[in-house]
């Protein structure tokens, strides 16, 4: 069977590091500019700030989030950096998200509600946040003339069957449709999309491992259910190159390996359980069923999409649906290709669980510190 796109080689690509020319022109971009990062405290957020601060020179960083002692946590610990400030604020207050963006010249929005099941049971709070709040940010990205605005999406956007990936899409195409309006002249707004961060707060680590600290079981809703994954440290980095790469109402679309779930659960079981002074045979892999509005697999791309999509050698690109044909220089520097097949976990080969365990490893998630 050919190796489809996006697959095993994204891997190694990953581990390889990133696209030297994207970082630099990352880098180069952000020199010396105000940058703002909603959901400061979120675990996306927090990795955001961290690289932003560390690896670039920004004239300064303000992070907003709603949680206030996550906000003391952050204060206390970037203490000696002059440039870093945190505020308090919610992006579904407009007047207090146009009032901070002033004079911010790169803004990343991270800040939404992500959890599946309680989105279901909250909708309209679920809104409030991920729609309306989304709205609020791009209003106050436009008025305030925010020059690159960046909204951290999520794979579930993709046809979706719940509150949460329905939110998610609606917070793209809101983006869209502010990056493409004639009043806005030289910004560049544009989504980026992915699947799950292993190691953030969100993710299933935490939950299998306290269940094998617990002496189990481990539950799985479907043992065939398969998932996309990728490192925080990744995600963020990727996130950073998306804000260089991509064109007005781009939707960037990072490529990831895929799991069987069940082969996900195996892995953690033997390499976590004795740490936690257990045996793993004594663990119980546990089938429990569906959870409201899960997927069986998740999708990046569907097949609408790559009608109007590019494939890079890390990126899937899909361009607006109404807006006239681009031209692709922000690309030229890469191999670009036509999209002939959506891009789900079902139609790329997954990891073993020997390669599953070697990127569980590197990237110290079986235990281990934070990458």
């Amino acid at each position: 069977m050919p190796e489809p796109p996006g697959n095993r080689t994204a891997v190694d690509r990953m581990n390889a590091g990133t696209h030297p020319s994207a970082q630099d022109h990352a880098r180069a971009y952000l020199r010396g500019k105000r940058v703002m990062v909603t959901g400061v405290c979120g675990t996306v957020g927090k990795q955001l700030a961290r690289q932003l601060l560390e690896n670039f020179e920004i004239a300064s960083l303000t992070g907003i989030d709603n949680n206030e002692s996550e906000l003391a946590f952050l204060e206390e610990r970037y203490s000696s950096r002059h440039n870093a400030h945190f505020l308090l604020a919610d992006i579904r207050d407009l007047g207090a998200i146009t009032r901070e963006t002033r004079n911010i010249e790169v803004l990343f929005h991270a800040a939404a509600y992500k959890h599946v099941a309680l989105c279901e049971r909250s909708p309209f709070e679920a809104i409030q946040t991920n729609v309306i709040g989304v709205h609020n940010i791009a209003r106050a990205a436009v008025e305030n003339g925010v020059g690159r605005l960046v909204f951290t999406s999520s794979d579930k956007a993709v046809n979706p069957t719940n509150v949460m990936g329905t939110s998610k899409l609606m917070g793209e195409r809101l983006v869209t449709a502010a990056a493409l309006d004639p009043n806005l002249k030289g910004s560049t707004f544009l989504s980026t999309r992915f699947g799950n961060v292993l190691g953030s707060r969100g993710s299933v680590i935490p939950i299998f491992r306290d269940q094998i600290r617990n002496g189990g079981p481990v539950t799985l809703t479907d043992p065939e259910m398969t998932r996309f994954i990728m490192s925080l440290h990744d995600a963020v980095r990727l996130v950073i190159e998306s804000m260089v790469l991509g064109q007005p109402g781009d939707v960037l679309i990072t490529k990831m390996p895929a799991i069987r779930i069940a082969d996900f659960a195996t892995v953690m079981v033997r390499e976590f359980a004795p740490q936690c002074g257990r045996r793993s045979q004594d663990i119980e892999i546990k089938v429990v069923g569906p959870k409201p509005g899960e997927k069986h697999y998740e999708e990046l791309m569907n097949d609408e999409e790559t009608r109007r999509a590019l494939e890079l050698e890390r990126y899937f690109v899909v361009r607006p649906a109404f807006a006239l044909p681009q031209p692709t220089e922000p690309y030229r520097e890469q191999r670009m290709a036509a999209v002939e097949q959506p891009y789900n976990s079902t139609n790329v080969a997954t990891l073993s669980q020997a390669e599953l365990t070697d990127f569980l490893r590197r990237h110290s998630l079986l235990g281990g510190a934070p990458d």
